[in-house]
């Protein structure tokens, strides 16, 4: 096993203490000769493709709200929203710097079920959502090959999507966030041109229009916009420890990830919304392109096309490789079998849980996946709720170990800081269908029967089970 077992094994187990520095030195050294560590650009893109991936996908905002209540969403919903959970990751990622991220720290704040629970609807979530990417690429081809617009050459498509985009990622992260740059970087290309050539075009009283009179105002479809276009920040805590120096590199990352992602949003939309009058119906997903072709003409628009393909591969990667890693870390914790943390000979990657997350997004690309959609980001809202809370605790829990990143306030102002989009959560929950609380209900029942089962196996050693996991004392993490 590589790196990440050792760290959650030491982080972990009962039966060990935390290694003296020069013991952790020394077994870093030994894990950089086996496999190459993610450097602080390669994982700047991938926490940007695992929240962002551009600005594709917030025309809705503009649709449901206007351009001026769009345009003060992205300008202020980062602040309530997506700097909170920011922060809480750099700071947990940095004090627990092992692969499984957050499901390491709901395990260290109240227990083995806890973290299993966590595992279980970060994972559902993750990797069900993973089959709207190759999908939307196929969308997006059949615009240029017409014959994958439906019956068996489209479902062939996305079986090869699928397939070529998980082949990338079975050979290695640091290749994968270096793709991630380059996708990244084009991407942002058309994006950037568009605003340049609609500088002079701008009239900024377009700006504080509250959108027309004879469009009714969509709440719920703006607030879910939001959301969902600045959320998951803190995916990549699930790859902590296959980065090189994470307690140094991952506030750096986080934060100029979160720049680059609000700078990504805003700029385009003040571009467009103030260079073209508002035609408020047409602002749906992928009206950017169109705004390129009113704004500059057809080559333009074809350039969004392209970018938007490539920001789809973008976020497959990123949301794969952030699945993968968290099987790999609740392997390490004994809450998932073994063999989900072997690693492949030739590219060092945990072979077994990429196959595993591709085959379901396999099976899940050819369903009528919306309420399944819908359902897991309900769990993913409720996976959000046990990670503040776990948060909170563990300031109470372990109040003297190293932090090298720490939020600068005291618990009553963490508090605060994490009620605010709880309680947003707690909105977007209570809005959701009949169907969805159902499914959500189905999913969950399943997660709690997965962990009583592999708590049977461990008991009967089938197979040999892994001892790691306990909960550590204070003095151990001191």
């Amino acid at each position: 096993m590589g790196d990440s077992s050792l760290c959650s094994q030491h982080l972990l187990s009962n039966q060990e203490t935390l290694p003296t520095a020069a013991a952790a030195a020394a077994a870093s050294a030994v894990a950089s000769k086996n496999s190459k560590k993610l450097s602080i650009i390669p994982l700047i893109f991938l926490i940007y493709f695992e929240v962002s991936g551009g600005a594709y996908g917030e025309e809705a905002a503009v649709g449901a709200a206007g351009p001026l209540w769009a345009i003060l969403g992205f300008l202020i919903f980062p602040f309530i929203w997506s700097i909170p959970e920011a922060l809480i990751t750099a700071e947990l990622a940095t004090a627990f710097p092992g692969n499984g991220g957050y499901v390491i720290w709901a395990h260290q704040a109240f227990g083995p079920f806890w973290g299993s629970l966590m595992g279980s609807w970060k994972f559902l979530s993750g990797v069900i959502n993973l089959a709207s990417y190759p999908v939307l690429c196929v969308d997006y081809l059949k615009l240029v090959i017409p014959l994958l617009s439906s019956g068996v050459p489209r479902y062939v498509a996305i079986l090869l999507s699928t397939l070529l985009l998980s082949f990338l990622n079975y050979t290695g992260l640091v290749i994968v966030g270096y793709t991630a740059v380059c996708l990244g970087v084009i991407s942002l290309l058309p994006f950037i041109i568009l605003t340049l050539i609609s500088i002079p075009k701008i009239d900024p009283s377009r700006w504080i229009s509250l959108g027309q009179k004879e469009v009714k105002k969509d709440w719920s479809l703006f607030f879910n916009t939001l959301f969902w276009n600045l959320n998951f920040w803190d995916n990549a805590s699930t790859l902590a420890g296959e980065v090189e120096q994470p307690q140094k590199t991952f506030p750096k990352a986080l934060f100029s990830a979160g720049l680059l992602t609000c700078l990504a949003y805003l700029v385009p939309l003040l571009a467009a919304t103030g260079a073209i009058p508002l035609e408020q119906k047409n602002w749906v997903d992928g009206y950017f392109a169109n705004v390129a072709e009113i704004i500059a003409g057809k080559w333009l628009k074809i350039f969004f096309e392209i970018g938007a393909v490539l920001s789809i591969i973008g976020l497959y990667e990123a949301q794969l490789s952030s699945c993968v890693y968290q099987l790999l870390g609740m392997a390490d914790l004994g809450l998932f079998p073994q063999c989900f943390s072997v690693r492949s000979k030739w590219f060092n990657t945990p072979w077994l849980g990429i196959l595993v997350s591709t085959l379901i997004t396999v099976a899940v690309s050819y369903m009528d996946f919306v309420d399944l959609i819908s359902s897991v980001n309900f769990l993913y809202s409720l996976g959000m709720l046990l990670e503040f809370a776990s948060f909170l605790w563990l300031r109470r829990k372990f109040p003297t170990i190293k932090r090298p990143f720490k939020v600068p306030v005291e618990l009553p102002a963490l508090i605060v800081m994490c009620l605010i989009p709880s309680g947003f959560l707690v909105y977007v929950m209570s809005v959701a269908t009949g169907t969805v609380y159902m499914m959500s209900s189905i999913l969950t029942v399943f997660s709690i029967a997965w962990y009583f089962m592999m708590k049977f196996c461990k008991s009967k050693k089938w197979p040999e089970g892994n001892n790691a996991g306990e909960n550590l004392d204070e003095e151990d993490l001191e």
